[in-house]
């Protein structure tokens, strides 16, 4: 498997590009609008982009996922209650990049059509080998629940999600949507990666167990939202 890590400052954000470099296939995950950077990797590491992946519609920053998809010919996903992109996926749907393969896991409360990405690459082992959490799970905190539906609707669909996150393997890399000086998290780590087993042990939100106290704490200390939240979430719906 061929994987890079794009982090980015304005906006505050992760977006990725894996795939199969035997087969010249891959994928771009939650891409920002200045889309050239996801090209010249694409052809540095000899890879056609087929799938360019927004985790859920954004908020925080105008999407290039549609723009991207369009100049190389790709698959503009989303989950299928989004109502936009070329290719909508439902729950445990699977995406094939050659011998790297994609688990769609719908994993509402950030948003409610938020995915995630479960990641495995059959030339070493059939177990999966990461999960891309967008912003359902970052590396301290979960994420904000109330940008596209009442806080506490989302808070109870973000436990539904964590539990169904917290039954992945330890050794389970988790690759998030955002980091440190998001808006879309709050105590959010500096460090831009982590494992199942790690979050699950020292994210305290992600690791309570008791739903009222889970939905308590995520209606505790709500940021103040992105500027023109509801603005961008509105031009990425009409990508």
């Amino acid at each position: 498997m061929i994987f890079r890590q794009f982090l980015h400052v304005e906006p505050v954000a992760a977006s990725y590009l894996f795939g199969c470099g035997g087969r010249g296939l891959c994928a771009v995950v939650d891409p920002i609008d200045d889309v050239d950077g996801y090209v010249r990797t694409a052809s540095d590491t000899k890879m056609r982009i087929q799938y360019v992946i927004d985790t859920h519609v954004h908020a925080d920053h105008v999407s290039g996922g549609g723009r991207l998809a369009a100049a190389v010919g790709a698959e503009y996903v989303l989950h299928a209650s989004a109502a936009v992109g070329t290719l909508r996926v439902t729950d445990r749907q699977q995406l094939e990049l050659g011998n790297v393969i994609i688990d769609v896991l719908h994993t509402p409360g950030h948003t409610p059509e938020h995915i995630c990405l479960l990641v495995s690459d059959r030339t070493r082992g059939g177990e999966p080998w990461m999960v891309l959490t967008g912003h359902t799970l970052m590396v301290g905190d979960m994420g904000r629940t109330e940008l596209a539906s009442r806080a506490d609707d989302g808070a109870r669909a973000l436990y539904e999600s964590a539990c169904r996150l917290r039954e992945l393997p330890d050794h389970v890399e988790v690759w998030p949507g955002a980091f440190a000086g998001s808006v879309c998290g709050r105590g959010l780590s500096g460090k831009p990666s982590s494992t199942i087993g790690f979050e699950r042990r020292f994210n305290r939100t992600f690791n309570l167990d008791d739903r009222a106290e889970f939905v308590a704490a995520m209606l505790r200390d709500i940021p103040a939202p992105p500027a023109h939240a509801a603005e961008i979430r509105a031009i990425n719906l009409a990508a």
